[in-house]
C-alpha cells in the first residue's frame, strides 16, 4: 500500500492537536490531523467539553499569528484580576482575600476565557479556511515506526501515513507515546473536578476568583453574560466520593452546597449547565522527543486545573516547536529539531508540574493548623510587592 504523505501528522483532534494543526497549515505546511472522536461542537450536544480554556497573555500574539485570535476575541471574558481567597476557618467563610491586578504588570489583562465547546468550534472553521489542511475524525493512530527520514503510521482505518513530523497531541494516555516506549510518571491525588456553568446576581467584574478551604480550589472563571445575567464557569475539585456525591445531588440540594462552597462572593448561584466530572492527575513523560517525533499538550504533561496553566503549557510547546521549524525548514522533523525541542521545554515543564503540584496539595488541606499556615504563606507572599509582581510574571510564563 502506497503511504499518504504529509509534512506533519497530528495524532489527536482534541483543542490542542486542532490548535497545532492550524498553526502549521498557516505557515504553509501540508498537515494532517486525526482523532478518534467526532468534535463536539454544540454546548447542549452530549458528551460536551463544559470545561473552559483561559489563553493567558503571551498565547494572544501567536494565536493571532495563526488566524485564530480573530474568531475567538468575541466570546472571550477578560481576566484582569486573579482573586485568591482563602475560606479555611472554622466555618466556610472568606476570612483572606488577595487580589493581583494585571494593571500592575501591562495594559493588558491577564487572559481571556473561551468555553471548550466553542474553541472546538472555531477551530475547525478556521481549518476549513485552510487549503493544505485535512482533519479526519473517527481515524486513530495504531502503530508508529520510525526511520531516519520519516515516521511511518499505521492508522485505524488501514491507511498508512508518512510525516516528516510526528505530533503526539493525543491525550494523557497517548498511543503514540506508548508506541515509543517513552515512559510517564503519573502522579494520583484522589480527587475529581466538576465542571459547569452558573449564573449569579453580583457582576464578576472580570475577576476570575479561586477559593480555598479542603479538598481542592473552587474557581469562578467569568464568562460572557447569559440570558442577560453575568454568567462564570465553574472547576470545583474535592476528594473523589465527594465530588460522586455532589455531582448525584438534586439540582436545588447541589445549588445551596455550591453557594456555600463559593462563601456567597457572587451571591447565591443557580446552576446553567450539566454537571461533568473527571479524574485529577499530574504526569509527565520522561522525555518529550524521539525519531521524527515530538510529544506535547496532555501527551507530554498533564496537570491539575490551578492558574491556568494546562493548555497555556501546551501553547509553549507548540510555540518552540514552531519556531524550531521556521529556523530551519529543511529539517523539519530532523534529529536536531526534535532534540533542541526537548531541550527547550523538558526543564519548564517539570518545573511548572511540581509548582502546581505543590500549589494543589496544599490547597487540599484539611487540618485547621494547617489551614492557618496556608492562609499565613499567601498573605506573606502578597505583602512584597516585588515578589507578588514575580509570581504574576511567572504564572504567565514571562520573565
Amino acid at each position: 500500500m502506497t503511504p499518504i504523505t504529509t509534512d506533519v501528522l497530528v495524532s489527536g483532534g482534541g483543542v490542542a492537536g486542532l490548535t497545532a494543526a492550524v498553526a502549521f497549515a498557516a505557515n504553509g505546511y501540508e498537515v494532517l490531523c486525526v482523532d478518534p472522536a467526532t468534535p463536539v461542537t454544540e454546548e447542549a450536544a452530549r458528551g460536551t467539553d463544559l470545561r473552559t480554556t483561559a489563553f493567558l497573555q503571551p498565547a494572544r500574539q501567536f494565536l493571532l499569528e495563526c488566524g485564530l485570535w480573530q474568531r475567538l476575541e468575541p466570546h472571550a471574558a477578560p481576566l484582569q484580576v486573579m482573586r485568591i481567597v482563602d475560606a479555611g476557618g472554622p466555618t466556610p467563610e472568606a476570612r483572606l482575600i488577595r487580589d493581583f491586578d494585571a494593571a500592575d504588570l501591562s495594559d493588558l489583562p491577564f487572559g481571556w476565557n473561551v468555553p471548550n465547546w466553542l474553541l472546538r468550534r472555531e477551530l475547525l472553521a478556521r481549518l476549513d479556511e485552510l487549503p493544505n489542511v485535512r482533519f479526519q475524525p473517527g481515524v486513530a493512530t495504531r502503530d508508529v515506526l520510525t526511520r531516519e527520514t520519516e515516521a511511518r503510521v499505521s492508522l485505524t482505518d488501514a491507511s498508512q501515513v508518512s510525516a516528516r513530523l510526528l505530533i503526539a497531541a493525543d491525550g494523557r494516555n497517548s498511543p503514540v507515546r506508548n508506541a515509543l516506549n517513552i515512559a510517564a510518571k503519573t502522579t494520583r491525588y484522589g480527587q475529581k473536578a466538576l465542571a459547569f456553568s452558573v449564573t449569579h446576581p453580583i457582576p464578576h467584574e472580570n475577576v476570575s476568583t479561586e477559593i480555598h478551604r479542603s479538598g481542592g480550589p473552587f474557581t469562578l472563571v467569568p464568562l460572557p453574560d447569559r440570558d442577560g445575567k453575568p454568567c462564570s464557569a465553574v472547576v470545583w475539585m474535592e476528594r473523589g466520593p465527594e465530588a460522586k456525591r455532589l455531582q448525584a445531588l438534586p439540582v436545588a440540594e447541589f445549588e445551596a452546597e455550591m453557594s456555600a462552597r463559593s462563601t456567597y462572593l457572587l451571591g447565591p448561584l443557580t446552576l446553567a449547565s450539566r454537571r461533568s466530572i473527571w479524574p485529577i492527575i499530574s504526569q509527565f513523560a520522561e522525555r518529550m522527543s524521539a525519531q521524527r517525533s515530538v510529544l506535547m499538550a496532555e501527551a507530554a504533561h498533564v496537570v491539575p486545573p490551578i492558574g491556568a496553566q494546562g493548555l497555556n503549557m501546551s501553547l509553549a510547546d507548540l510555540r518552540v516547536l514552531l519556531d524550531l521549524a521556521r529556523t530551519g525548514p529543511e529539517e523539519l522533523g530532523g534529529r536536531h529539531m526534535v532534540d533542541a525541542y526537548h531541550r527547550k521545554r523538558y526543564a519548564d515543564v517539570r518545573l511548572r508540574v511540581a509548582g502546581i503540584d505543590m500549589l494543589n496539595r496544599a490547597s487540599m488541606l484539611g487540618g485547621q493548623a494547617l489551614r492557618d499556615m496556608r492562609a499565613n504563606a499567601l498573605n506573606a507572599l502578597y505583602a512584597v510587592a516585588p515578589l507578588r509582581k514575580t509570581l504574576m510574571r511567572a504564572g504567565l510564563g514571562t520573565r
